[in-house]
């Protein structure tokens, strides 16, 4: 049996006077799943949380957020979700245990329960040992453990985070997407916006946002065989990527070209043919090419694909 739907979006619409931040956005988020969130900055996404969370009214549209009316109901959407915003506001002359004791009575949770629901928050954003320490003196990866503790005290059935990991090291968001999936295997669905697109790999599914508008939908499998399936992709190694980006691009069977790093991420009508041209062109132009093949796309390949085709369309 299919899960139920815990956040679904109908063609929601924002707009702040002549300019529209949320075109028609409409998806559909089941219990239980990850849900990823993407696209580029002012590209809408925080606009569609906030409406969903019940915090901006939208211009037009609707949605439902587990079962209840974000626009004639947002009390009670507030009460069965957390949400933890780019800025969470934590309180810096207040210690670990004093920012979840806080939050706990903010969320109305019985007095009784308190005690052994901080502890198990504690021991989840590893943080046992410090619950004397003001958050002030933590570092940025561990403020946002706890602030995500404090969003979760709770235990709402769904979970809003709106890039909760900018800015933060690579072994923290580790740690931070381990409690991520945590609760994810407890039921709790979780909608996210991210940058890193290897966090948004691991996602249920993943939303693409570009100018207001949703331009694609699905797991990160189903968009790439989605965008590549007329199209092939190939890596070249060269001595001068952002010259030989310029170059590659006009080759006849060329798609499109993006930096992948220090090297291109070419996308071909078939690597078969085009990589020997590829390889010689480079090298008319004085471009040394140490390989060309033909890989695998990557999220990031359909993210910079997609919008390439939307700018040039």
């Amino acid at each position: 049996m299919p899960n139920k739907i815990a956040v679904e979006a109908m063609e929601l619409t924002k707009k702040f006077g002549a300019f529209t931040a949320v075109d028609r956005v409409s998806f559909q988020v089941p219990e239980g799943e990850i849900f990823g969130f993407l696209g580029p900055n002012g590209a809408g996404k925080t606009t569609v949380i906030r409406m969903l969370c019940g915090l901006l009214m939208p211009t037009s549209g609707t949605g439902r957020v587990a079962g209840f009316d974000i626009r004639t109901q947002p009390e009670r959407v507030k009460e069965h979700i957390g949400y933890m915003s780019q800025r969470f506001s934590l309180y810096q002359d207040l210690t670990v245990r004093e920012n979840l004791d806080f939050y706990a009575s903010i969320y109305q949770v019985p007095p009784q329960e308190k005690p052994q629901r901080i502890a198990e928050l504690i021991a989840m954003a590893n943080l046992t040992g410090w619950e004397r320490e003001l958050a002030a003196n933590l570092s940025g990866g561990w403020k946002q453990r706890l602030a995500l503790g404090c969003a979760i005290v709770h235990k709402p059935p769904i979970l809003f985070l709106d890039e909760p990991t900018a800015g933060v090291d690579p072994t923290s968001r580790r740690h931070f997407w381990d409690m991520i999936y945590t609760l994810a295997g407890q039921g709790t669905t979780v909608f996210v916006t991210t940058h890193y697109m290897d966090e948004a790999e691991h996602c249920n599914t993943v939303g693409l946002m570009h100018a207001s508008k949703l331009i694609a939908l699905g797991t990160p499998d189903e968009l790439k065989r989605l965008r590549w399936a007329e199209e092939e992709l190939l890596e070249v190694e060269c001595s001068s990527p952002i010259e030989a980006v310029d170059v590659v691009a006009k080759v006849p069977g060329v798609r499109d070209a993006a930096l992948y790093g220090v090297l291109l991420h070419v996308g071909v009508d078939s690597a078969e043919s085009a990589a020997p041209r590829l390889a010689a062109v480079l090298s008319e132009r004085g471009i040394a090419v140490q390989r060309v093949e033909r890989v695998i796309p990557s999220l990031e390949d359909v993210f910079v694909s997609l919008i390439a085709a939307q700018n040039s369309g």
